[in-house]
């Protein structure tokens, strides 16, 4: 809130914090703007001045009041001093009977006030009138707030029965409206959102190490600055962004939901057509096939080796020569950073006698491994790994068998017992046994990983990393291996390469 509105907290008995609370920043009848106004006429009216602003933008107001991010601070006493609280109405300071009557109690047992806007005065609860009206007020707002929640959910059901989309899009896609707050006309790629999450399934189906996983790549995503599915939602919708971060959770599921293939969803899953198929909204991300390599791709799996957590170029790559510890970073900050062996020192019984420990500056040993990598594989033409799905009939004729297999299944429960119901049942059995003698006629192009010529060499794609967290997936692609030994020994390190079997010491 801008300065010019608020005063120090003065110990004058009337030093109140206005509470601002919005459902939706659109909403032109309650706009912070206007609430602000209110709220520093009511203050003013009642001799009073404003010290801080508690902001609750995008909050509902079912909403407890003290979990509320701009006002639950202050009611939790962990902002300070302050006498009381200014709001534009009752409905602003809770939508729900009990919470807002909960507030009030415990305002009025610290000896704190309450102001609002739609009432001339401060608030005095030991009026039996005015206590009346208080409880009048939240239970009206109460009441407003169930019809509009009855409305919402009844405009849901309406809009899923038509087909058409009525909750925020999936990650990818983007509303199409002919005219500003007009109703959607369409389902369309994001154009920004839809290539961050290809070049994702791209990375993840293409990864031959086992270290390229949703942990990882919401990792990148973050460290790259990519706008979360959240955030990049509030810059289609031009409302300001949070900052929060990709997470593996997030990735998981933008990958395997069936949204990804177009679908109308509700309660994830897809919503179905009076013949019992999905209900297609947009075009489809990838297809069925790909959605099940990527569910066998990021299902966790036990394994030797993890996916190294820093972004360092040798991590996970660099090992002792002593001892045949993994080595870590080692070291303080800045350009004393190391790889170094702490093995014995971190008690591993195999490694006590790893003496002296081998350390190497990162700036030294990364340099070494770059010059040998782009030495040996440099001129080397990239082949990148995609994933074909195939032709798809197959999995066309398992979706088709589920679909008959969910019609025989309610048939046996007495679904279609009733004649006109028995002649839609016998017609769409026909015709689904009709689609899969037709599918199994055809060719059928089993899915699977196909190599491509990408155009453009090792040393290209190496300048054009992002980070080193980048260029230690290609190494690891490589197979590529460091061996570390002390100062003292004949040789310094040995850099190996599986590919090729190619190595060289120095």
């Amino acid at each position: 809130m801008v300065d010019m509105f608020t005063s120090d907290y003065d110990g004058c008995g009337k030093c109140w914090v206005g509470s601002v609370r919005l459902s939706r920043k659109t909403d032109t009848t309650h706009s912070p703007e206007r609430q602000r106004g209110q709220i520093l006429g009511a203050a003013a009216d009642c001799g009073g001045h404003i010290i801080a602003w508690s902001d609750d933008l995008e909050v509902s107001g079912a909403t407890d009041p003290l979990t509320r991010k701009g006002l639950g601070p202050w009611l939790r006493g962990e902002m300070g001093p302050y006498d009381g609280v200014v709001a534009a109405s009752v409905d602003r300071v809770g939508r729900n009977v009990r919470d807002t009557l909960n507030t009030q109690d415990m305002l009025t047992k610290q000896d704190l006030v309450i102001v609002t806007a739609d009432h001339s005065g401060v608030w005095d609860f030991t009026d039996p009138a005015q206590e009346n009206e208080w409880m009048i007020k939240a239970w009206g707002s109460q009441m407003e707030l169930r019809n509009i929640q009855k409305r919402n959910r009844d405009e849901t059901a309406r809009a899923r029965a038509a087909g058409q989309p009525k909750q925020k899009p999936s990650y990818g896609y983007m509303y199409v409206r002919l005219f500003p707050n007009g109703p959607i006309d369409h389902v369309a790629y994001d154009p920004i959102a839809s290539e961050i999450i290809w070049n994702v399934k791209r990375r993840i189906l293409a990864d031959r190490t086992g270290k390229i996983t949703k942990a990882t790549e919401a990792a990148r995503l973050t460290r790259e600055g990519v706008p979360s599915p959240d955030d990049r939602r509030a810059q289609l919708y031009g409302r300001p962004m949070k900052g929060s971060p990709w997470t593996a959770k997030t990735v998981g599921v933008i990958l395997t939901s069936e949204a990804a293939l177009g679908y109308l969803m509700h309660q994830g899953r897809p919503v179905l057509d009076k013949d019992g198929r999905p209900v297609r909204i947009a075009p489809p991300l990838w297809d069925q096939a790909t959605r099940d390599a990527l569910i066998e791709a990021t299902t966790p799996k036990r394994a030797g080796s993890r996916a190294p957590k820093g972004v360092n170029r040798c991590s996970g790559l660099s090992f002792c020569g002593n001892c045949q510890a993994r080595l870590y970073i080692a070291g303080r900050s800045g350009p004393e950073m190391a790889y170094g062996c702490t093995a014995r020192v971190r008690g591993i019984i195999t490694s006590q006698a790893c003496k002296p420990a081998p350390s190497i500056k990162i700036s030294i040993l990364d340099g070494e491994v770059e010059t040998w990598f782009l030495g040996t594989y440099g001129t080397h033409e990239v082949m990148e790994r995609i994933y074909d799905p195939g032709t798809g009939y197959a999995e066309r004729i398992a979706a088709l068998q589920a679909d008959k297999a969910r019609l025989r299944s309610d048939r046996l429960a007495g679904l279609y017992d009733d004649p006109e119901e028995d002649v839609w049942f016998k017609t769409n059995y026909a015709r689904l046994n009709q689609e899969i003698e037709e599918l199994r006629k055809l060719p059928e192009r089993p899915a699977g990983m196909r190599t491509v010529s990408t155009g453009i060499t090792i040393s290209q794609k190496w300048a054009a990393a992002h980070d080193d967290a980048e260029r230690r997936e290609m190494l690891d692609e490589y197979g590529v291996r460091v061996t570390l030994f002390p100062e003292t020994a004949p040789q310094r390190f040995t850099i190996t390469g599986t590919v090729f079997a190619l190595s060289q010491s120095a």
